[in-house]
């Protein structure tokens, strides 16, 4: 059973506009896969189609599980998203309250909430930021912060939307070192190359609501006309 299978899945936005065009895409658990493509590319829609955002025609599904509003509860039990922007994901008095939203709504005793929080702080570096608010943090701290708050629901996949967004090198850095030493399957969308080229095990290359290339790192991220045809530049490697 895969992670994600996506069959002739094909979504418009509200005003007609197609954003994915009969994609298929299949992603096994523990990969770390980066879509990467230019803005407007359907890297977006695509991660919102894996978390039942986004309804269209054709099959999706996470986990085995189908992707309709029946299983929508079960599903993001087993898929966690970070958005774009983590002041989305950020919206309590205190980082401990943020990380320990999901959970607390699962149901579960105060004993593994707690336990929940403190392993997802620990994790992701901010364990000493338990009690502070969370519009104090930096914007790296910001990003750790919602990858906790996804963390304490214990996912097996987790997607972001390009999470280095506005991070400068040393906190990108620091960034790349967290996803890299997660062991869910990780897919992500982002327009910069160096950090895709640093995370990815996979890279697939979307454009104009398709998928034109999957492969390896090495094998797309070096291949500089591909690159240069859909708008992307080779990373300095």
């Amino acid at each position: 059973m895969n992670a994600i299978d996506i069959r002739d899945f094909s979504f418009h936005y509200p005003d007609g506009t197609p954003a994915l065009n009969h994609v298929s895409l299949s992603i096994a658990h523990g990969e770390k896969v980066m879509l990467i493509g230019p803005n407007g590319a359907g890297k977006s829609s695509l991660l919102l189609a894996m978390s039942g955002f986004a309804q269209g025609t054709g099959s999706v599904q996470v986990d085995g599980l189908k992707v309709t509003k029946r299983n929508l509860k079960a599903i993001r039990r087993v898929l966690g998203c970070c958005l774009e922007n983590p002041d989305d994901q950020l919206f309590m008095p205190s980082l401990y309250e943020d990380i320990a939203f999901g959970p607390l709504n699962m149901g579960l005793p105060e004993t593994e909430i707690t336990e929940r929080v403190t392993q997802a702080l620990a994790t992701v570096g901010l364990a000493d930021k338990a009690n502070k608010p969370p519009h104090h943090l930096s914007a790296g701290q910001k990003r750790a912060a919602a990858i906790a708050t996804v963390l304490s629901m214990n996912p097996k996949i987790i997607t972001l939307d390009e999470p280095d967004g506005s991070l400068d090198p040393r906190h990108r850095i620091q960034l790349q070192k967290l996803l890299k030493s997660l062991t869910q399957t990780l897919i992500l969308a982002t327009c910069n190359m160096n950090f895709a080229y640093a995370i990815a095990d996979r890279v697939v290359l979307v454009d104009q609501g398709q998928i034109v290339a999957d492969d390896t790192p090495q094998a797309i991220m070096t291949h500089k006309l591909l690159l240069e045809e859909h708008g992307l530049e080779l990373p300095t490697l």
